[in-house]
């Protein structure tokens, strides 16, 4: 009796999420100008709360992604079957993200948010030069894969551990004892995914409330009408878009599915970052979806660097009000190169909070739009940014239960029990389980 009282994580998060807002409005109404909140509370006990949490899920980011695609890799002894899974997963997450893109320009050409009135002859930008497509093929290939993984280049790590993981399925028995090695080491890691999901109501609190303290509302006033046309058009990926390629590829529940993935996409939200979430996102794909490790392994980490739905949602409803408020006009050609532009740059997007608007300004720059008018919605996008990184795992998570049924590894009677993935540690495990009852 005492176990069904228990709160679950899902609820935790939640009560945490809203008990750091209260406290944060409360904060700014009853003490607007304190320096004793802003010095102790925001920059200090919230702040360092927030930081520990979010440092607890990237320290994992980087064992996590070179071991678990090591594994996924090396599990695919045949390479032909390497390329077809890598094949399908790249195609889908471009498709999925050209999806994202027109649906975002559409909306905005038919919403119009931008307004001229908005112009200002002070606005400043200053962004960092995004890179060309060029020098990202070229810095796919680490010269030095260990600084690779203590910098946290993420297409570097997953080039490295594809190779590393092919060149194991390869020598025999020998390969046969790193494999082992490499799957224990990956059930270790997913152990300590566990108990670091247990800070997430503390550090989501901390990062809400903080939020609330420090997000200024009037920065709403300008460009509502901006910020409610991409949350729109988020749900919209999110609620219908990826519920219905679902629907029409594996023929599963969408709303079981969503049902699994509050705890991801309340994690995201909360992180803003797609990588830190990655850890969260690999144990619900594999504990609570029913798909195996080899392809969960392998397609969300890849998911994590290239998917950037939410993020194309941004610069595709962006652009469109950035050209309507300078009074610019784009041609249909202009739009195609948006959407070309923007698929492309999400290769080269790394899942880390704020990346989109340097990818932004590579997009504006492309049609010859002032990067300038970046300054314009710089002041809501935290919030879209916590908004489109939910949507981006969603859309890793709905590729990985798609290929994966394509692929004969995912366990569907996994999928449809409501309780799985509370109990059990390994993909194994879970298939067993849902045998078991369905015999009894």
């Amino acid at each position: 009796m005492s176990n069904k009282k228990q709160l679950g994580l899902t609820s935790k998060i939640l009560i945490g999420m809203a008990s750091g807002i209260l406290l944060g409005l409360l904060l700014r109404n009853l003490l607007p100008d304190s320096l004793f909140v802003k010095d102790y509370i925001t920059e200090g006990l919230l702040h360092v709360i927030g930081a520990i949490f979010i440092s607890s899920l990237k320290m994992l980011v980087v064992p996590l992604v070179f071991v678990s695609l090591v594994c996924g890799t090396c599990s695919l002894s045949d390479p032909s079957k390497l390329g077809r899974l890598g094949g399908k997963t790249i195609s889908f997450y471009l498709f999925t993200t050209a999806i994202a893109l027109t649906i975002s320009i559409v909306a905005a050409i038919l919403i119009h948010p931008g307004n001229a009135s908005l112009v200002s002859s002070t606005m400043e930008f200053t962004v960092k030069e995004a890179p060309s497509l060029s020098e990202v093929i070229i810095n796919i290939v680490p010269d030095n894969p260990i600084q690779a993984m203590t910098q946290g280049n993420m297409l570097q790590i997953i080039l490295f551990a594809v190779i590393f993981g092919f060149a194991i399925s390869h020598i025999g028995e020998r390969g046969e004892r790193v494999a082992l090695f490499f799957n224990d080491l990956n059930e270790i890691i997913m152990r300590v995914v566990t108990l670091v999901m247990q800070l997430a109501p503390y550090g989501v609190f901390a990062l809400m409330a903080k939020l609330s303290l420090t997000l200024g509302m009037e920065t709403f006033g300008s460009v509502v009408k901006y910020f409610l046309l991409v949350v729109a058009v988020l749900l919209i990926q999110a609620l219908v878009v990826y519920p219905a390629l679902l629907k029409v590829f594996s023929g599963l529940n969408p709303l079981m599915f969503l049902r699994k993935m509050r705890d991801v996409q309340l994690f995201a939200f909360s992180t803003a970052s797609s990588n830190a979430t990655l850890p969260v996102t690999i144990e619900a794909s594999e504990h609570r979806m029913g798909v195996d490790n080899k392809i969960a392994s392998f397609t969300l980490p890849l998911g994590a660097t290239i998917n950037m739905d939410g993020t194309a949602i941004m610069q595709g409803v962006a652009t469109v009000f950035i050209a309507q408020v300078f009074g610019i006009e784009l041609s249909l050609t202009d739009y195609a190169m948006v959407v070309v532009t923007a698929t492309l740059a999400s290769i080269g997007t790394a899942g880390v909070p704020g990346v989109g608007l340097i990818m932004l300004a590579m997009v504006l720059n492309q049609v010859g739009l002032p990067v300038e008018g970046i300054a314009l919605i710089i002041g809501v996008d935290r919030l879209l940014d916590m908004l489109r990184t939910a949507v981006n795992v969603t859309g890793d998570t709905v590729a990985t239960v798609i290929i994966a049924k394509s692929e004969g590894a995912f366990n569907e009677e996994v999928f449809n029990d409501s309780q799985a993935g509370k109990a059990a540690t390994s993909f194994e495990e879970q298939v067993l389980n849902a045998k078991a009852n369905s015999k009894t």
